[in-house]
């Protein structure tokens, strides 16, 4: 037997439909601004992939592009005049930024009820109290592929391989808040293995090339792999390289129930959610009443 393949594609396409639809009942246009510093190859395309849906999806873009030398201070400023703007309804500055740029002073300097991916301070503490606020994409991404394939999450034992700020951690609370019970694990787990083949549902955060093997997972479980990998391809094929998720996939194909492909899985995901946040971000600030949506946070 095989596992069902979940398409990260179909779900993130069916959500975008869903966020295009809402922005049609809205008094007026959300607005998401995107800041890129510098010129590395995987954001530029990222940061183009976000503006070409953003607006696809009925909302206005704004792209703001910086050179790769551009001092934090001015950074800093840039989003705090976003941040001051009332036409703006969503901020993304995209990471990672340069290295003598300081990531935490730009975040504190984004306003909360703009921060469409959920990294600040008080978003990060909104969702440990368990208020309403904007959660992070990625993660939020996550929970609603697992709901694709179990609706009630409620009791599910939720493993969650990787304890990152961005995925690891906000992962876990997001799955607590569907009454799941949820163990992180991290390099000072004692037994890995056995603590996944006790998941009923795996989720894979830890930034190492197919780490988890099949036989590390319990016959019939839900596999959500966020790892994205760049390998050597096999010599016979044209490529010099490949992405590969953390999860060992073909063997995981014999095991799990279920199990989230790379590339295609997670990933078209993160930035459905992000548009689904800025519509949020939006009837929040304004005071519209929020459309339903594909839900899963």
């Amino acid at each position: 037997m095989s596992a069902r393949i979940i398409d990260g594609k179909v779900i993130a396409a069916r959500l975008r439909t869903d966020v295009a639809a809402a922005v049609r009942t809205l008094p007026a246009q959300p607005a998401l601004a995107v800041v890129l510093v510098g010129d590395d190859p995987a954001s530029q395309v990222y940061v183009a992939s976000k503006v070409k849906q953003t607006a696809e999806a009925g909302m206005r873009s704004v792209e703001i592009r910086l050179a790769a030398e551009t001092e934090e201070s001015e950074l800093i400023a840039r989003v705090a005049t976003l941040s001051a703007d009332p036409e703006i309804d969503g901020i993304l500055v995209q990471l990672p930024l340069p290295k003598h740029i300081d990531e935490a002073r730009v975040l504190a300097a984004l306003d909360p009820s703009k921060d469409v991916d959920g990294l600040t301070e008080a978003s990060a503490g909104k969702l440990m109290l368990g208020k309403p606020g904007l959660r992070p994409c990625t993660p939020t991404g996550c929970v609603i592929l697992a709901k694709s394939e179990r609706p009630d999450l409620a009791g599910a034992n939720v493993a969650v391989i990787g304890r990152s700020i961005l995925v690891g951690k906000p992962a876990a609370l997001l799955f607590l808040e569907q009454n799941a019970t949820v163990t992180i694990a991290h390099s000072k787990t004692r037994d890995l293995r056995m603590l996944c083949r006790g998941a009923d549902i795996l989720v894979a955060a830890v930034g190492r090339p197919e780490m988890i093997k099949g036989d590390w997972i319990r016959p019939g479980a839900i596999v959500i792999d966020v790892g994205i990998n760049r390998v050597p391809a096999p010599e016979k094929e044209t490529a010099k390289t490949k992405l590969v998720g953390d999860v060992a996939y073909a063997e995981a194909l014999t095991t799990a129930a279920a199990i989230t492909p790379v590339p295609g899985g997670v990933g078209p995901m993160t930035i459905a959610c992000l548009l689904r946040n800025t519509v949020l971000a939006a009837c929040a600030r304004r005071g519209w009443t929020a459309p339903d949506m594909l839900a899963g946070g």
